[in-house]
């Protein structure tokens, strides 16, 4: 330990001792973390997970409120990790708030907060980068005395971080501007020579860096090749019940989440979803189930990826291969922080890297969307997201990124009008920097082939993953599959029953149809059709696989559905048939193929209903080619309508595919205009789009 100045040293190891006991000491590098937080301007801690990074800025808060020095703002990303953090401070007597997305705009709670703030009342808060950024707050900032500013999960500020958080990308300007003459704290568990070298430059001044060795003793790793969702699925049935204590199973995807803590409820192992599309309240009561050991298994996103603490979880399972080793091993930390052992289990598969690929190539809008958005923000006077979509044939999701994007590179501002956000051009002249976001692009691809390299390798998989991180300091662990030669824990099997029953499962999925409730331009649709029914998930074992092969058999085969989605469908509708009364079935009509047709009129058959020919197509462009729900709207307004035929009372309206449901939607929709009184709408299959 080097203690530069006595007074610090000692005032920093009698807080250390009322909060420990008489007998504790700095670990390695905290001290000087905390006198350097104390005495320069910069300050970046790269320690492992449990190493005490919060320790440093919480003792620092504690010596600066006893000078009469201003508070301590923490950018936190996560709620979960806000909660933790706040417990500990409030241990050590620090009092302490939050402003994040629970904290409602406009409610008394924010408000009295904000006076907090202004009147010094508070010691330390924690906020999300979103919140820092709202007008709200940039208007109150000059107000606020501020001693210590603390960037958690500081990685998120590199380009690395640029598609997990846009507004951590702003965090260096801010450092810059308005902070420039405030001591600035950052902290991450995971980062290469490359994030250390971009987080120094962003951080700029005289940079004080703590970084320790980041290899986890407690750690026994082991990758599994599984390909398809049943033999994941299968593998987790059999060996998470062998596995002790709690734990973590990430997936890529929100639906992967609910769908997998299905399956495991299904099957007698308590678990619960976490995910970035579930709400606050849902995510709360996950965790605190989790934390209270009443689940065995929290099936999460990346949004659990990085901060929360609970020291008891024995197991961290990938479902999906994450895209990089920096990602991976910042969750994997979750786990064995206070036990000897914890076990890690790594799926990998073809899927997976097409999943990867698909994230790193639409990291960055491209030229075509930027340059289009920024037109029509050029030409308007204040345009909202929705505004955008009905000049723009992009997707939803696409032009949310655009727009973040573009107010991250500074060209563009928004402005809450007390309903919706408007975007503004700036005075900077919009340029698109290709050359930069390919080099990033680049870097990533190259991260991802460390993935594979790490997946593959024969060496220690504890020492090729922190090698990967640049830190060389490691040895091989002796635990890992690699090391042992064997599983690391016993009997991992899989038998021919849990196969069965998993692919049993993922065959049985079907999802409803929830109708299109609002028109683009927000004007609510009446009549309504009906919830209906989707069979399977585009291209999933079993049905799914079906649906893809009979729309794109191999050369020489005609294009038909097989017998047993016809067999299927009718025993999935049997119910909802026999309770409402429906008499018809009719179809989606295609000018290049009758393969829906067909299918609905085998259907018919198999039903005993009398099929129906009630819609005609015109020549247009094909839906899929429409990217947002204005063009997918008016696209099949422009190509559907209704024969001049009699009117079934109820009937069910088939599809193959669906995605933006806004086909069924206005098809049935017409036919209801028409005097049809109930439409119900089926597909056999989902191919909608979504991401975590």
């Amino acid at each position: 330990m080097t203690i530069g100045n006595q007074a610090i040293y000692r005032e920093a190891s009698e807080i250390l001792s009322q909060t420990y006991g008489a007998d504790a000491s700095f670990r390695d590098g905290q001290y000087e973390a905390i006198e350097a937080a104390m005495t320069r301007r910069r300050t970046l801690i790269v320690q492992r997970t449990g190493w005490g990074k919060s320790l440093v800025y919480f003792i620092s808060t504690r010596m600066n409120r006893n000078h009469g020095r201003g508070m301590t703002m923490v950018i936190s990303p996560l709620l979960v990790l806000m909660d933790n953090q706040m417990d500990f401070a409030r241990k050590m007597g620090i009092c302490c708030t939050a402003l994040n997305s629970r904290v409602k705009r406009n409610s008394e709670e924010r408000a009295e907060i904000i006076r907090d703030l202004r009147n010094d009342r508070v010691d330390m808060l924690f906020i999300t980068p979103e919140t820092l950024m709202s007008d709200e707050i940039q208007a109150i900032l000059p107000e606020i005395r501020i001693g210590l500013f603390v960037v958690d999960e500081a990685h998120c500020i590199s380009d690395w971080g640029h598609d997990f958080r846009l507004e951590y990308g702003r965090l260096g300007r801010i450092i810059s501007g308005i902070f420039s003459n405030v001591s600035v704290l950052a902290t991450t568990a995971t980062a290469n020579d490359r994030v250390v070298n971009d987080l120094k430059a962003q951080l700029g001044g005289d940079i004080h860096v703590s970084r320790g060795p980041l290899t986890r003793p407690s750690l026994h790793i082991q990758t599994l090749r599984l390909e398809g969702r049943a033999d994941r699925y299968a593998w987790l049935l059999e060996n998470v019940p062998k596995l002790p204590g709690t734990g973590i199973i990430y997936c890529i995807t929100k639906l992967d989440c609910d769908v997998l803590s299905d399956f495991l409820n299904r099957r007698g192992i308590s678990a619960r979803s976490y995910n970035a599309g579930a709400a606050d309240e849902e995510n709360d009561e996950a965790i605190r189930a989790f934390y209270e050991n009443r689940i065995r298994v929290i099936v999460a996103t990346t949004k659990l990826g990085m901060g929360y603490d609970k020291g008891d979880i024995s197991f961290v399972i990938h479902y999906q291969s994450p895209a990089n080793i920096v990602a991976w091993y910042q969750q994997i930390g979750r786990a064995g922080r206070n036990l000897k052992d914890a076990y890690i289990f790594l799926m990998n598969g073809k899927e997976d890297d097409e999943i990867n690929h698909y994230f790193i190539e639409t990291a960055f809008p491209s030229r075509k969307e930027s340059t289009e958005v920024m037109t029509a923000i050029d030409q308007g006077s204040g345009l909202t997201r929705p505004e955008l979509e009905k000049s723009i044939n992009a997707r939803k999701k696409r032009i949310e990124n655009t727009l973040n994007f573009l107010e991250n590179e500074g060209f563009i501002r928004k402005e809450y009008d007390g309903h919706r956000y408007r975007y503004y051009a700036t005075p900077a002249r919009f340029t698109y920097n290709e050359e930069h976001y390919q080099a990033i692009m680049s870097i990533r691809r190259h991260e991802l082939e460390q993935m594979h390299q790490l997946i593959h390798t024969r060496e220690c998989l504890s020492r090729f993953a922190v090698n990967a991180l640049d830190d060389h300091t490691a040895g091989d662990c002796g635990k890992c599959f690699n090391c042992t030669g064997r599983d690391i824990y016993p009997d991992l099997r899989v038998s021919d029953a849990s196969r069965k029953t998993a692919a049993a499962y993922l065959a049985s999925q079907k999802m409803s149809i929830e109708p299109r409730k609002r028109w683009p331009d927000g004007k609510t649709i009446r009549p309504l059709l009906m919830t209906g029914i989707c069979l399977s998930r585009y291209g999933d074992p079993g049905y799914g696989e079906m649906v893809r092969k009979g729309k794109y058999p191999p050369p020489g085969v005609p294009r038909r559905f097989d017998d047993q989605l016809v067999t299927k469908s009718a025993l999935v509708l049997e119910k909802l048939i026999w309770e409402n009364g429906i008499t018809h079935i009719t179809f989606v009509p295609s000018l290049r193929s009758d393969l829906v047709r067909d299918f609905a009129q085998r259907l018919a058959e198999k039903t005993h209903l009398q099929f129906a020919d009630l819609l005609e197509k015109s020549d247009a462009p094909q839906q899929k080619e429409m990217e947002n729900s204005s063009f997918q709207c008016e696209n099949a307004r422009s190509s559907f309508r209704v024969r001049n035929t009699q009117m079934p009372q109820k009937t069910i309206l088939v599809d193959d595919v669906v995605d933006s449901r806004w086909t069924l939607t206005v098809c049935g929709f017409k036919m209801m205009e028409c005097g049809v009184q109930e439409v119900y709408p089926f597909a056999l299959a989902d191919s909608s789009h979504e991401e975590n």
